[in-house]
């Protein structure tokens, strides 16, 4: 069901409806790790009968990421211990105030990687959130629940953060749309940060169409006044039909090349793997340091070894990374001053399975998405269908969210 379909169900229907998808497209076990709380018929049905119908985003159901504050309940951002050292919120989130005057119903909300700290949606302590049409290929993280949730048709709408590619990537392994703001933004500032100079809000939809209408409601895009100017840049790494089908799908975007600017591009990003583990290895500490060694235990492993990196960062490498982010900000700056957009791949490989979810792998994908995240571009996602039936997508990054881009990309690229 599209966005419109949603708005033109009555509150009764609607409710049920939400429950009885729950139910029966999702088993138990894959209940627990995508959702962390679902709100009960009787509620949703006087949330939805509340909806202005002359909202933009009347009656649009969206499951919300558990990182983000909804007034009295307590957040647990994928851990099992938050709620002991953070008490329930006392007011909603920005982004959970737009979407209510938008029009748009808080169905529940979502898990996610612990604390929003890994790629693969992988959690130890509620279940690895799997592909829904792929059974023992995972999401990708850390958005999983709100990407299996849209993914499975359970809503339309699901919001999600993106601090290295936590949108970007399930959405190119689910084959959503996907769309990530920019850092610092409102919409970011009162979620639990994992590192704040590069983490974004953002959200997912099932359908080009849906997305449009989501921006429209939620960015207001500036109208188009011309034939945007943008490349496709193929970063190394990537699987050879996943190589293939980003060709063939950024032909349908990107016409042009520009050699002087892939080579400058290329240069700048060739360290933003490490720069990015770098600055988030230290901004995460800062916001656990408070709690993390009393709660070491009670850690996802993987988690808290890549939390505990900060701890080995040397002055040297501080610098080199301070020194990296400069230059690849200003890398975006200059290729901004005479192009509209950038063609990204937005994952080397379809959907991993649990045994791919490797360092090696990791690092494949940050080489793809980190450039972006240290830009602080805003990005829109396109999924990508390859022979296997599975997905990968493309990463159309932007000057500013609300570029005229995104509306004239989802058009070009749907045809509609």
């Amino acid at each position: 069901m599209t966005f419109s379909e949603w708005g033109r169900t009555s509150p009764r229907d609607a409710a049920h409806e939400i429950h009885r998808r729950i139910q029966t497209r999702l088993s138990p076990a894959q209940q627990r790790a995508a959702i962390a709380e679902v709100s009960s018929e009787e509620e949703l049905e006087e949330s939805f009968a509340r909806v202005d119908p002359k909202a933009p985003l009347a009656g649009v159901p969206y499951f919300l990421k558990d990182l983000y504050p909804v007034a009295g309940r307590s957040m647990r951002a994928g851990s099992t211990f938050l709620p002991e050292v953070r008490p329930p919120a006392s007011s909603d989130s920005t982004l959970v105030r737009r979407l209510r005057d938008a029009g748009a119903v808080l169905a529940g909300r979502s898990h996610l990687h612990e604390f929003a700290y890994g790629i693969t949606g992988e959690n130890p302590h509620y279940g690895d959130c799997e592909h829904p049409r792929f059974p023992g290929r995972l999401t990708g993280g850390s958005s999983s629940g709100s990407a299996a949730l849209v993914a499975a048709g359970i809503v339309p709408f699901a919001i999600g953060s993106d601090t290295g590619g936590s949108i970007r990537l399930p959405a190119a392994f689910c084959g959503l749309f996907g769309f990530r703001l920019s850092p610092r933004d409102a919409t970011i500032a009162d979620a639990l940060p994992l590192a704040p100079s590069y983490d974004t809000a953002g959200w997912f939809t099932a359908t080009g169409a849906d997305m449009l209408a989501a921006l429209r409601a939620l960015v207001d895009p500036t109208a188009a006044g011309r034939e945007p100017r943008g490349i496709y840049l193929e970063l190394p790494g990537l699987d050879a039909e996943v190589a293939v089908a980003c060709r063939a799908a950024a032909a349908r975007l990107a016409t042009v090349r520009d050699p002087d600017a892939e080579a400058a591009l290329l240069g700048a990003f060739a360290s933003s793997t490490a720069t990015y583990n770098t600055v988030v290895a230290d901004e995460a500490w800062r916001v656990h340091a408070p709690w993390a060694e009393k709660f070491k235990e009670r850690y996802d492993p993987g988690v808290w070894q890549r939390l505990t990196r900060a701890h080995a960062l040397t002055a040297a490498d501080r610098a080199a990374a301070a020194q990296s982010a400069h230059a690849i900000a200003e890398a975006w700056r200059n290729y901004f001053r005479s192009h509209d957009f950038l063609v990204l791949p937005a994952s080397p490989f379809p959907a991993l399975t649990k045994a791919g979810c490797t360092l090696e792998n990791r690092n494949r994908i940050l080489r793809l998405t980190t450039p972006a995240s240290i830009g602080g571009q805003p990005v829109l996602t396109l999924p990508v269908a390859l022979p296997s039936g599975l997905s990968t997508g493309l990463q159309i990054v932007l000057p500013e969210a609300g570029s005229f881009v995104a509306p004239w990309a989802l058009k070009h690229f749907t045809g509609r």
